[in-house]
């Protein structure tokens, strides 16, 4: 695990099931908070506030900062690092 990587943003991620999903999402591809709501099948809001906490924590950023609505999100390295990180750690759980 990198360096600069912590094992605190690591359990904040694994503590929250919305804003795991929401990392394995943003993972896959780039999306809208709208489009991140239809496939979570969770309130925009919710989703909203996931995208800020993950933001704020560096794991995800937002590609069109300057755009009112339908902006544009995708995860960063330390995101996936963060999900390489959850997925050793599951992955050792279950053997």
């Amino acid at each position: 695990m990198n360096a600069t990587l912590d094992w605190e943003t690591v359990s904040y991620v694994f503590s929250s099931e919305l804003r795991l999903k929401t990392l394995l999402e943003l993972n896959r591809s780039k999306y809208t908070p709208k489009q991140l709501s239809m496939s979570l099948k969770q309130p925009i809001s919710h989703i909203s506030k996931a995208l800020k906490e993950l933001t704020t924590k560096g794991l995800v950023e937002c590609l069109t900062p300057n755009r009112k609505k339908a902006r544009l999100y995708s995860i960063t390295k330390e995101g996936v690092q963060v999900l390489n990180e959850i997925n050793r750690l599951t992955k050792t759980e279950k053997s």
